[in-house]
């Protein structure tokens, strides 16, 4: 993102806290032509049908309708408009829930500035680039389907056995299967916290085991960049 450069999207932050919301606000106001502010779930919800954003900003735990009710709303017509996700605590379980939902990114509050400024330059980015897949099952070939709605592997219709973590893995790369994810993200994405746990060490194995369960060549790496899904 331009920090010089006043992008012509239309923002919407939704964020409960005032002062939090108005030192958000300020910052989104230098650099997007059009800023708009929600402190609940269904003033939100009205706002987002009238100015019809790109870009949504929302805190998790608001009131009247919380962020992921509010996405999962937006989300069963518009998988277009980009959503960056406020969140105090992040567990595997809300991860589940949530890389269905197309995110961006998902931000630990309170959120810095540049971390605000990487996700935004993710959304610029994927709307200059990528195009969002709203495809739920994926014919792997050889017999071996994703279901990226129930988050489910199947090979001639016996359920894989999936880890947590191999699930948050393959969601995210579902999520965008055109597009390679950098470590950094699948480490956000699958690692919550960037815990004790998340290594490059730990990202290998967890690959390796993958690919003994999907078919081969499934999962491509893009050397000195990340990995991405290869569907022929």
């Amino acid at each position: 993102m331009n920090t010089n450069k006043i992008y012509k999207y239309k923002v919407l932050l939704v964020e409960d806290e005032e002062l939090l919301r108005k030192n958000y606000a300020s910052y989104l106001n230098m650099h997007f032509s059009d800023v708009y502010e929600a402190k609940d779930g269904e003033e939100a919800y009205s706002l987002y049908k009238e100015v019809n954003p790109d870009i949504m900003i929302v805190d998790i735990h608001i009131p009247k309708i919380n962020g992921l009710e509010l996405l999962k709303m937006i989300r069963e017509k518009d998988i277009e408009t980009k959503a960056i996700i406020l969140t105090a605590h992040i567990t595997t379980d809300f991860l589940l829930e949530a890389t269905s939902l197309k995110l961006i990114k998902y931000l630990k509050k309170p959120a810095k500035r540049r971390e605000l400024k990487e996700a935004l330059s993710l959304a610029i980015a994927e709307m200059s680039n990528f195009s969002i897949s709203n495809v739920k099952i994926f014919d792997l070939n050889n017999g071996f389907i994703w279901n990226n709605e129930l988050k489910e592997l199947t090979y001639l219709n016996d359920t894989i056995a999936l880890t947590n973590k191999e699930k948050l893995f393959l969601v995210v790369l579902f999520s965008h299967k055109d597009r390679v994810f950098s470590y950094d993200e699948i480490f956000f994405h699958v690692w919550p916290d960037y815990d004790k746990e998340a290594s490059f060490d730990a990202l290998k194995n967890l690959i390796k085991r993958l690919r003994k369960k999907l078919p081969i060549n499934l999962i491509q790496n893009i050397f000195g960049e990340g990995y991405k899904i290869i569907i022929e």
